[in-house]
């Protein structure tokens, strides 16, 4: 469905809100943009949908911060690791 399509005012979630939370169980559908004196205001999403969205943040969060420690040097060679943990696991 075309993001135009998506937009819609706060009346119409007013009045839709069953039909709206009843769209979202059945079919995960697309975000819902609340817009207030012709302004967006919120965005109205499944939780799955909104779960996912979360994981997504999280994990591109990890790679952000891995990518970070590479270019600062504050990594260590898998092999030297690997080395580590057998040598603790044989202690």
């Amino acid at each position: 469905m075309k993001l135009s399509e998506q937009i819609k005012p706060i009346s119409y979630l007013k009045a839709n809100a069953a039909e709206i939370a009843r769209d979202f169980s059945e079919n995960h559908g697309d975000p819902l943009i609340i817009t207030q004196n012709g302004e967006a205001k919120m965005v109205v999403m499944d939780i799955d949908s909104y779960q996912k969205q979360q994981e997504t943040m999280a994990l591109l969060k990890i790679l952000a911060l891995g990518n970070k420690q590479i270019e600062e040097a504050k990594f260590q060679d898998a092999d030297d690791f690997f080395a580590e943990m057998e040598k603790e696991n044989q202690q």
